[in-house]
């Protein structure tokens, strides 16, 4: 089952996606109407949060790294990817 906010004109919500995942999972805090993050007040409702994250886009990245992390999705490097030598390719 997914949920996920649809906004018209826009599409899938990215920001909304990050708010819910982040209560979701411990990284935002929601406390009544207001979601904070590290000490940082996103916002008095989830439509002001989220307009929070979409004008501060760094932000955003941030938490959703953080989701991924904890959800252990994402690229992971190997100890020896560093090692591996490039292939030639013959044009």
């Amino acid at each position: 089952q997914a949920e996920f906010d649809i906004i018209y004109g826009v599409g899938i919500s990215r920001e909304g996606s990050l708010v819910d995942m982040g209560v979701e999972h411990g990284i935002v805090r929601k406390s009544g109407a207001w979601y904070t993050y590290e000490g940082d007040q996103l916002g008095q409702g989830k439509e002001n949060a989220r307009s929070f994250l979409r004008d501060n886009p760094d932000l955003a990245d941030e938490i959703e790294k953080r989701i991924k992390e904890k959800l252990g999705v994402g690229a992971v490097l190997d100890a020896d990817a560093d090692m591996v030598a490039p292939v030639p390719v013959d044009l």
